[in-house]
Formats: C-alpha cells, sequence, structure tokens
C-alpha cells in the first residue's frame, strides 16, 4: 500500500466535514474471503458491501487484491472495531493513521465506528466493551470522535452498543447520552437494531421506547444481525450478540419498526460467525430490501440508481 501524506487540514471541534457520497438506500451484506472468487465470477444484485478495517491495515496481500477489484463494482462500507472511541485513554496515533491511510485508498462511501473500547494501557482486547454514561464519559467519547473526524476529514457513524451490563456511576440513560454525542460532534449513527434488541431484553426495557427516544435523524446505516441466546447467573434470559446466526423473526419485526421511524435506510446483513453460502445472505439481504422498498420515497422521473455499480 502506498503511504499516503496527511494532507487533512485542522478543524475545530465539533466542526462540519466532508460528507462522501451516500450509500445506496438498499440492503448489503459483509464482504467475506469465502465469498471473493464467487462475487467477482457473479455480481449479485446488491446496494453495498462493508468490510471490517482492521482486516485490510496490511500493505497489500489477496485482501487488497479482491477488494479492489469489488470496490470497482460496488459501493463501500468500512467499519471499524479497533479505535476505542469510549475508552478514557488518547486514541492510538497509529491505528487512527492506519485507518486514514485505508479510507483514502478506497474512499468509501461510509465510515462507522462503535461506542465501546476495546484497549487499555496498550493491550488490545477481543471484545467491545461498555462504558458508563457520565459526563467525564461524555466528554471523552466527544473528544474521540472529533479527533477522528479532523483527521479523517469526515463524518463518521457511531453505532449503538449491544450491552449485558449497566453501570451503577451513569448518570444518564444510554439514549440520552447518545443524542448529546450527536448534538455536540455532528457525527451520524450507525443504528443496530439487533443491538437494540439484544440490549432491551437483557435489561428489561422496551426497545420500541428507546428507538422512539435516539435521534433518529442521523441515522445514515442501519445494521441486521442473528443473536445467540444463554442464561445469567439468575437464570434469566441472556441474549448476545454473537453475529453467527440467521436475523430472528422478533428482529426483522423491529426493523420494520424501525424503519416505519427513519424511512428507508441503507441496511446491513452482519455474518461474522458461522459464515454460510453466499445465497444464505442474499436470501436476507432481499428480505431487508423488500422492506426498504415498502418505507421507500415514491421514484422521481429521474430514477435511482440501487446495487452493481456498473
Amino acid at each position: 500500500m502506498t503511504d499516503f501524506p496527511n494532507v487533512n487540514p485542522p478543524f475545530a471541534a465539533g466542526a462540519a466535514h466532508a460528507a462522501p457520497a451516500s450509500l445506496p438506500c438498499a440492503a448489503g451484506i459483509g464482504l467475506k474471503p469465502e465469498h471473493f472468487r464467487q462475487i467477482l465470477a457473479q455480481p449479485p444484485a446488491l446496494g453495498f458491501f462493508e468490510i471490517h478495517a482492521e482486516n485490510y491495515m496490511v500493505a497489500g496481500g489477496p485482501y487488497h487484491h479482491y477488494l479492489e477489484k469489488i470496490r470497482a463494482l460496488y459501493p463501500l462500507s468500512i467499519h471499524g472495531v479497533g479505535l476505542s472511541i469510549g475508552g478514557p485513554q488518547a486514541l492510538d496515533e497509529e491505528h487512527l493513521s492506519r485507518l486514514a491511510k485505508l479510507l483514502q485508498r478506497y474512499q468509501p462511501e461510509s465510515f462507522s465506528e462503535h461506542l465501546a473500547w476495546s484497549s487499555h494501557a496498550g493491550t488490545f482486547f477481543n471484545d467491545l466493551l461498555p462504558l458508563p454514561y457520565t459526563q467525564a464519559s461524555l466528554d471523552s467519547v466527544c473528544a474521540h470522535i472529533d479527533q477522528v473526524q479532523s483527521r479523517l476529514n469526515r463524518t463518521m457513524l457511531l453505532e449503538n452498543p449491544a450491552t449485558y451490563v449497566q453501570f451503577c456511576a451513569s448518570t444518564m440513560s444510554e439514549t440520552q447520552f447518545i443524542r448529546e454525542v450527536v448534538r455536540r460532534t455532528g457525527c451520524g449513527l450507525l443504528l443496530d437494531v439487533n443491538n437494540v434488541h439484544v440490549s432491551c431484553t437483557n435489561h428489561g426495557t422496551d426497545a420500541r421506547q428507546y428507538l422512539s427516544e435516539l435521534p433518529l435523524q442521523a441515522v445514515g446505516e442501519i445494521h441486521l444481525a442473528g443473536f445467540a441466546e444463554e442464561l445469567d447467573s439468575q437464570g434469566a434470559p441472556l441474549l448476545i450478540d454473537s453475529h453467527g446466526a440467521p436475523i430472528a423473526a422478533c428482529v426483522w419485526e423491529l426493523y420494520a419498526f424501525t424503519l416505519g421511524l427513519t424511512g428507508a435506510k441503507p441496511s446491513l446483513i452482519e455474518r461474522d460467525n458461522n459464515i454460510p453460502a453466499l445465497a444464505v445472505l442474499l436470501a436476507e439481504a432481499q428480505q431487508a430490501d423488500q422492506l426498504i422498498q415498502a418505507y421507500a420515497p415514491a421514484p422521481t422521473s429521474a430514477g435511482v440508481n440501487q446495487g452493481v455499480r456498473r
């Protein structure tokens, strides 16, 4: 990979940033190496593909070979999992620099990260960990997002988390926290409907009420995924955001409710474990597309270009 100079101009905290071209208002799937050759041999009718940034933070190799070819055909969303935006410590400048080079190389229509932390004192954890919703956390998260958006010179999307614990120290609800982050930084929201179902089930709260309290005008992309069912230490149901199963009927129902609030939005089928045949993911994408079209505005005479870029 060619090293790119840092050409991003400095921005003040909360300043407006460049808005990339939007993802098409259609369904996409995560790009998996098991499917590289099949996608190129017979490109499916999809709105976009999404990759995890950290899988491509190398100079070259087969992943880049295939991504370059697939990117020439499809819009692209890049989803980060390692910035640790929710952590109290400073962001890793080397990681942010690698991310900036990746985005400059592929110019994705969307970039997103998680409201979570995953590193501490130089140690990286293979998980997305929760944070207390306090004023100190809010200030830290907003500063980190301002730093990311200034370094990348673009608006990012922040994903609502799937959580399994809540903090006694929290002084605001998760939706209040997210609303304030969006207001202060100008970032967008990646609304993970499965995460909403998982968290609200785990904490005994109402998922539809949760959705109604989010800054839905900021939603730039929706995620859909499967979950695993376990029991906690008290024998109560505990849902795990596993990304390893088909999307459950209850999540499809919540997704339809969400689209009724937001209107049609680009929507991703996430599957990161137990990767099925490409046809299985395409069938879920088609199901999402049917719902997206049901909530889409009537097409104009100019038409809308959704799907494979030719």
